[in-house]
């Protein structure tokens, strides 16, 4: 049994269709008899994941620093919520408790935490996998800059390589482990 870490968007203002996204990775994820490691929010698709994956009868983790508990309403049903100080705090400890790692469509910290981990995996810092779940071509933007990048010769072919894509939260699960 794996621990995933997932990240997604804690905003509450999002097209549904992202819930139901979140709600089935969450349920996906208990089915496999995985750990959720999130970022700690009980909103949004954070929220929905880990409602889903709890449901299932997942372990939760969530990771929050102690700044963010009002904004994103802290997940206090998670079986373990651990409060940091600090975003960098957050990362590393969730970055430490996870076996994989899974991106939904998300904003300015999912885009950052994804690259960083997936920084770190092209680096050799670690052999964890990293993968994109992508089912309505959110990222398709990010593919073309990617590529684009790979073609000027700013990203090496390997690195792209190791970034999973998936469509469905199935197909993703196996690209993380299963």
């Amino acid at each position: 049994m794996a621990a995933v870490c997932v990240y997604c968007s804690s905003s509450e203002v999002i097209d549904p269709s992202y819930l139901e996204l979140a709600t089935g990775v969450g349920t996906e994820l208990a089915a496999r008899g995985h750990t959720l490691v999130s970022g700690g929010g009980r909103v949004g698709m954070m929220g929905a994941v880990a409602q889903a994956a709890r449901a299932g009868g997942a372990r939760t983790v969530g990771v929050i620093p102690v700044h963010l508990m009002p904004l994103e309403v802290a997940d206090i049903a998670a079986d373990e919520l651990v409060v940091v100080d600090t975003m960098r705090e957050r990362k590393r400890i969730m970055d430490e408790r996870a076996d994989a790692f899974l991106a939904l469509p998300g904003g300015l910290g999912t885009l950052e935490e994804l690259f960083e981990v997936w920084t770190s995996l092209s680096l050799g810092m670690h052999a964890k996998p990293v993968a994109v779940l992508d089912p309505d071509g959110f990222y398709a933007p990010l593919w073309t800059y990617l590529a684009g990048l790979r073609e000027r010769g700013f990203v090496r072919p390997e690195a792209l390589a190791a970034l999973g894509r998936a469509t469905t939260a199935s197909a993703a699960f196996d690209l993380v482990g299963g």
